[in-house]
This record gives C-alpha cells, sequence and structure tokens, in this order.
C-alpha cells in the first residue's frame, strides 16, 4: 500500500511538473486596443515625444553623437617679402604678429571674396600704373587696408577716399578740397597722389616697411619714435598698436589674395566686378549746375552720376572747369542735350 502511495506522490508531482511548463511557455495575450471612446492615460515617465521629420531640404538633424563639422586650418606662409624686401619672419615677435592677421584674414571669407570681386575691377588699373611710376606691385594691398577698395570710405578722424587721405597731406598732393567738390574721393586722382606719396617716403627712409608705417601714422611720429626707442627698423619699433598691425594686416592680405585658391578660395570666372568703362568730358560752367540736370542730359540716374564721380559731395557741381565721367557711349548725346 506504501508503494502504492508513494508511486502515486511521484506521478502526481510529475504531472504538475508537465503543466507547470507549458503555463510559462503560453504567450500572455495583449489587452485589446482602446476603443475611441476610452482613450489611454499615460504617466509623465511613458510619454515619449513625437519623432521629427527633417524635411527634403533641411538636411539631417546634427545628433550628439555626429562628429562637428571640422574647420581646415590653414597655416600661414614661412618666407615673406614686402616690396622685395625680406619679412623677419624667424623672430619670434614679428612671427606671431603676422599669425594674427593672417589668421584673421584667412578665415574672413565673405570679406575676401568681396575682395577678390573688387580686384578685377579696381586692379588692371593700379598695376598699370605702379609699373608706369616704377613702384613695386605690392603696394596695391595698401588701398585694400585702407579701404577695402570702396572710394566712398570716410574715417571719424577726416580720411577720405580709397586711401583715406588726411584733408592737409590730400592738398599737398594736388587733392583739392573746395566746398562741395572732394577730390580725395576720385579713385584715379587719389591714386595717383598716393603713389606719389609712398615714393616720397620710400625715398626717405630707404625702407619700405618704415615708408608703409608711415603712411599709416605720419611722418613725424616714426621720427619721434625711432629717434627715442635708438631703431630704425620697423619690425623692432614700439609703435601705436594700429600701425604695428598696419604692415603685417597688408602682409597677410598679400598672402591670401595673390594666392587664394592655396586657402580655399575660388571665384568663378565672370563673377568679379567689371572694370568701369566711362567717357571723360570737360565742361565749364558758369554757375553750379545741380547733378540731377547733368544726370539727365546723359540720359542716366542721379545714383549712377554720383557713383562714377564721388568727388561731388553735394547735390550740386561747382561752377568752373570740371572734368565728368559718364558711361560709355553717353559722352556725346551729354554734351548735345547740355541745357546750361
Amino acid at each position: 500500500m506504501k508503494r502504492k502511495n508513494k508511486l502515486w506522490t511521484l506521478l502526481s508531482a510529475l504531472i504538475g511538473l508537465i503543466l507547470l511548463a507549458g503555463c510559462s511557455s503560453t504567450p500572455t495575450p495583449s489587452p485589446p486596443p482602446p476603443s475611441a471612446a476610452q482613450p489611454t492615460m499615460t504617466t509623465p515617465s511613458e510619454r515619449v515625444a513625437p519623432a521629427r521629420t527633417p524635411s527634403p531640404d533641411s538636411g539631417r538633424y546634427l545628433r550628439q553623437s555626429d562628429s562637428p563639422i571640422m574647420v581646415p586650418y590653414y597655416s600661414p606662409p614661412e618666407r615673406m617679402t614686402l616690396c622685395g624686401e625680406p619679412v623677419p619672419l624667424d623672430v619670434a615677435d614679428a612671427w606671431e604678429r603676422f599669425d594674427k592677421e593672417f589668421t584673421l584674414v584667412v578665415y574672413n571669407h565673405a570679406q575676401v571674396y568681396l575682395w577678390l570681386k573688387r580686384m578685377e575691377r579696381y586692379f588692371p588699373w593700379i598695376e598699370e600704373r605702379l609699373h608706369a611710376y616704377g613702384l613695386p606691385e605690392d603696394l596695391k594691398y595698401v588701398a585694400i587696408v585702407e579701404s577695402d577698395l570702396q572710394p566712398n570710405v570716410c574715417s571719424p578722424k577726416g580720411a577720405a577716399g580709397p586711401w583715406q587721405f588726411m584733408p592737409s597731406t590730400g592738398a599737398s598732393y594736388g587733392l583739392d578740397q573746395q566746398g562741395s567738390c572732394d577730390t580725395r574721393f576720385d579713385f584715379e586722382r587719389s591714386t595717383e597722389a598716393a603713389f606719389k606719396l609712398l615714393n616720397d617716403l620710400y625715398k626717405r627712409y630707404k625702407d619700405w616697411a618704415l615708408a608703409i608705417a608711415t603712411y599709416n601714422c605720419g611722418d613725424k611720429r616714426i621720427m619721434d619714435e625711432m629717434r627715442t626707442q635708438g631703431v630704425n627698423n620697423y619690425y623692432l619699433l614700439k609703435l601705436p598698436l594700429e600701425t604695428e598691425r598696419y604692415v603685417f594686416r597688408i602682409l597677410a592680405v598679400k598672402a591670401v589674395l595673390s594666392d587664394p585658391s592655396r586657402y580655399g578660395y575660388h571665384l568663378p570666372k565672370g563673377a568679379g566686378y567689371q572694370e568701369l568703362r566711362v567717357d571723360r568730358v570737360t565742361v565749364n560752367f558758369t554757375s553750379p549746375v545741380s547733378i540731377q540736370r547733368a544726370a539727365a542730359a546723359a540720359g542716366i540716374s542721379y545714383r549712377e552720376f554720383k557713383e562714377l564721380n564721388p568727388a561731388f559731395r553735394a547735390d550740386d557741381i561747382p561752377a568752373g572747369t570740371q572734368e565728368l565721367k559718364l558711361p560709355a557711349g553717353k559722352g556725346a548725346s551729354f554734351q548735345k542735350n547740355l541745357p546750361f
């Protein structure tokens, strides 16, 4: 009897184990989906923000795991010359000053492209005049640092035009400032005056870096500092901060603009600003003439006339003999239509 009881107990246990295994392997049925009349309630921890779908033109979203976009590093040239004279970049102080200006220029993308565009308009004529004067071609970069090749620039200190002449210096080099006419703003006349001044400064100092520094801060300041410090080398002089940066900024501009593709710049052909083609008309007015009347006689707008003749700072052309610049092909019709 006891033996039968033991067998029955073992058989019951075995059946229990089989039933238990079957229950654990049976999938738990999912609850039925909620009906529209019974919205599902979730706790704050269960709520998930909806996934954002980027629009076709927005690119992909930057995830935290994405690598950042790398900014390329451009090392400055190890050797530079200014107007044929070597720059002492082997001296640590000179190297760091140049490196600073180079870094500021090479990564100023919008400004570099504007320079490249304006160069196509102005540099051919500037280079031709430099050749005529027998001056080094590097001087063309001075105009970029002075005004970004924009004729209408004025400084708070009173310097004006593409070469930033002060009134007294401009007058000394033939840039008239009479009434509402200021020829410091005339690109061609101010360029000729700048080349004469730079040539005179070089004859005085026999050194282009000193001559260019003097163009920036004035003859007296350079002379006084050389006397006080007992040094006649621009790269060793302690000068006003603007002048200490000035020559190095010119060098940085030269480095980038003389070889733009090396630093990732490519201006497509035809993307630059075209050279200005003009007719020059000399007239003698017995009394002031409004620019609007003169523009109408040429068949152009007031704005176009002012853009070509920035030396006229008011709304009238002063009396006397004046040379006017008009769009190519407009000179003859202007003279024919002169009502004054």
